[in-house]
């Protein structure tokens, strides 16, 4: 095994290639653009183009007198206010600007808006919001921020810290209430936990609870040697994507007195590391040069990956990625589709409103996001020791069982193909499958030939042609930036059709529609035409 010397502040790294087994819309005009997919490569017209500064102050205005002319739909109410958070450029330039709802000055969990611009900052292309009701409370709590802590404590089964409770309205469901949010840390009864739990301020009953804690599994390494960014002399820290590092499990990155990193062992940290760290830079590319995003935050910033977890297991806690071991303890799990999953929940995270709220439901569609960009990353990075598919941890033999999901058929590991009434009672991973089916069918359709595999349908046409995965991609991107509180496979259709209608012309369009129809998630009220 040879590793090569430093090039221009680039590593190359010597990794061993180990063989394993197979692992509510409101309202809003929309003007059509149409364009081209070229082929899969860094210059594509998906490549991040920041706006100017003159685009982005002309958004803000042009969004700000959208909130007073869609007042009515954004249920607005006499004691609201919002207040500019940030603004995001997407796919083709598109501005998405962030706005922070609240009443009688209190914080609206679910309340937030968002409006999209086209890249001038001249056009709306559309405004949404979660909230479902004009808000009408009596703000006056009568039960104590002690005692709503005292009972969110109870929802962990150890609480490391817990943060003083803060006074907010819960508007992500239909009837709004006045709420003790409380966020702890610590551990359920099988993971680590950042718990955001939201007491109510009138009867002291749970109302609501969100984990930033996203977990997956995994296992190992396959990425041969691989060239990535270092920093200093020397530290696997990338001053290029900020907030990228890898180290062990205290939070620093690793440094040594050579640019040469990892020595192939399935067991050793370093090389976990490499692994890891390749897997990040190459989703953060995919993100720039595919998808028309700035970082993983939307913002231009990254954020850590540590290995080295005493689990079976890896995870997205809301501030930095962690990477444990397989069941054999002999492979970390840091393949590219699981890293790109877990730093998939941090992409979800900082899409459209932010997070996805509680539920079976939301956090299926948060996990089906995690494995889209973990076939998205694959695919971009193309690296012929980890070829790219549809299956999810196929490198991982977490209990010999093979891969993990199969998003082209979900059925294959007893999981759902089809949405149905069930799905918010399913677990959060097997939830995925809905998502994940439907983003098989657009990318690649029922019999892509190529030696890729069929795909069912569950209902309408037997047929479906899909648009490729950059498109599919750009497409899946663009509705979550649409992204409100709750999260619904309802709502994901309705974005990004409205995404394809924004991006492409109606042969896109017409694909996402049938594709979530084959996965039977139906029509809903207000989606767009073409």
């Amino acid at each position: 095994m040879r590793s090569k010397t430093r090039l221009g502040g680039v590593a190359v790294l010597a990794v061993a290639a180990l063989a394993t087994s197979a692992l509510t819309s409101a309202t809003g005009a929309y003007a059509h653009s149409a364009s081209t997919d070229p082929s899969a490569t860094a210059s594509s017209e998906g490549a991040y183009a920041p706006p100017d500064a003159q685009s982005r102050e002309r958004a803000i205005a042009t969004a700000d007198k959208a909130l007073v002319s869609q007042s009515q739909a954004l249920h607005k109410a006499p004691e609201d206010s919002f207040t500019h958070d940030r603004t995001v450029a997407g796919t083709l330039s598109l501005q998405y600007v962030h706005y922070k709802r609240t009443y009688r000055g209190l914080p609206v969990y679910g309340g937030d808006v968002i409006v999209a611009t086209d890249r001038t900052g001249e056009q709306v292309r559309d405004v949404v919001s979660g909230q479902q009701a004009k808000l009408d409370l009596d703000t006056n709590a009568t039960v104590s921020a002690d005692a709503a802590s005292a009972t969110a404590r109870g929802q962990l089964t150890t609480v490391n810290t817990a943060a003083q409770p803060v006074l907010v309205v819960h508007a992500a469901t239909e009837t709004p209430v006045l709420a003790w949010e409380v966020a702890l840390t610590g551990r359920t009864e099988h993971a680590e936990s950042v718990l955001h739990v939201y007491v109510d301020a009138h009867t002291g009953a749970v109302v609501d609870k969100v984990d930033e804690v996203k977990e997956g599994t995994g296992k190992g390494f396959y990425n041969g040697t691989v060239t990535i960014q270092t920093s200093g002399s020397y530290s696997l820290t990338d001053t290029t994507r900020p907030g990228l590092k890898c180290g062990g499990q205290n939070g620093s990155a690793y440094t040594k007195s050579t640019d040469s990193w990892g020595n192939g062992s399935g067991t050793n940290l370093e090389t976990a590391c490499v692994d890891a760290y390749y897997a990040a830079q190459k989703e953060w590319d995919l993100l720039k040069n595919w998808l028309g995003r700035n970082g993983f935050n939307g913002t231009g910033g990254a954020f850590p990956a540590r290995v080295g977890l005493s689990d079976v297991n890896a995870y997205w806690n809301g501030s930095y990625t962690n990477f444990g071991h397989n069941q054999a303890n002999n492979q970390q799990a840091t393949p590219i589709d699981v890293v790109a999953h877990e730093y998939g929940h941090a992409i979800f995270q900082f899409s459209g409103s932010g997070g996805s709220g509680s539920g079976n439901e939301a956090g299926g569609l948060n996990e089906s996001t995690g494995d889209i960009f973990g076939a998205l990353t694959e695919a971009y990075a193309n690296n012929p020791n980890d070829p790219p598919d549809y299956s999810v941890g196929e490198e991982v033999n977490l209990v010999g069982s093979g891969p993990i999901r199969y998003m082209y058929n979900p059925s294959l590991k007893s999981d759902p193909n089809c949405y149905s009434s069930s799905i918010p009672s399913t677990e959060v991973h097997k939830a995925a499958g809905p998502q994940n089916h439907w983003f098989y069918l657009l990318a690649e359709g029922t019999n892509p030939g190529g030696g890729k595999p069929a795909s069912p349908v569950c209902s309408g046409s037997s047929s479906l042609t899909g648009i490729g995965i950059q498109k599919a991609g750009k497409i899946f991107q663009g509705g979550l930036n649409l992204k409100t509180i709750p999260w619904t496979h309802g709502k994901a259709r309705v974005a990004t059709l409205k995404a394809a209608k924004s991006l492409y012309t109606c042969t896109e369009f017409n694909a996402v529609k049938a594709a979530w129809s084959a996965v039977n998630v139906p029509a809903q009220s207000g989606e767009p035409s073409c």
